[in-house]
């Protein structure tokens, strides 16, 4: 199974080589950056489940699982994003 979390990670470089040929240079994040995103991920799918099942059952919107919900996803997104740069 491909391992999207380690691919969107990865940066890759282009620069001019020896003898003006193009080199692309791949740089591979670190293991626990990529534990970590996978973790947040999965963490916010059981919280968005957790809300979903929260409001089909009680009829109420519960404000502490959709703050940390939100939360998570701007962490996940906040690290793809600072990672590519």
């Amino acid at each position: 199974m491909p391992d999207w979390f380690k691919k969107a990670l990865t940066r890759k470089r282009h620069r001019q080589g020896a003898r003006g040929k193009p080199e692309v240079i791949v740089i591979e994040p670190d293991e626990r950056l990529v534990y970590l995103v996978k973790f947040a991920v999965l963490m916010t799918l059981c919280l968005t489940a957790l809300e979903i099942a929260h409001m089909a059952f009680m009829r109420v919107w519960n404000a502490e699982v959709f703050a940390a919900v939100t939360g998570l996803i701007g962490t996940v997104t906040g690290i793809l994003i600072g990672k590519k740069a």
